[in-house]
């Protein structure tokens, strides 16, 4: 009879995760093709995996400032023009008339 190897201690997924996301994962690698020597694309791959904590400890914040992932700031009401202006004071804005000299 032929023995299974067996893992000793109870690890489940819940656990992997956890320290995956508390420790970080990096995986990179390149990918080339080409044909005769000749390099026709290359893809390079970066990725890492951890936890929002983690990232912030390693410098990276980079979601605080994409536009795509903040909320926009409110904005300011638009200024009237004089016009408008005027015309929401309680006494009319007086006119002045200059004449011209000849």
């Amino acid at each position: 009879m032929e023995r299974v190897p067996t893992v000793s201690g109870t690890t489940n997924l819940l656990d992997i995760l956890d320290r995956v996301l508390d420790k970080g994962l990096v995986i990179a690698g390149d990918v080339r093709v080409s044909l005769a020597n000749v390099e026709l694309l290359t893809i390079r791959v970066r990725l890492l995996i951890c936890s929002v904590d983690k990232a912030e400890q390693i410098g990276l914040n980079w979601w605080k400032y994409d536009p795509h992932l903040t909320l926009p700031a409110p904005m300011a009401p638009p200024a009237l023009p004089d016009r408008e202006r005027n015309t929401r004071r309680s006494k009319p804005a007086p006119v002045v008339r200059r004449s011209r000299k000849r």
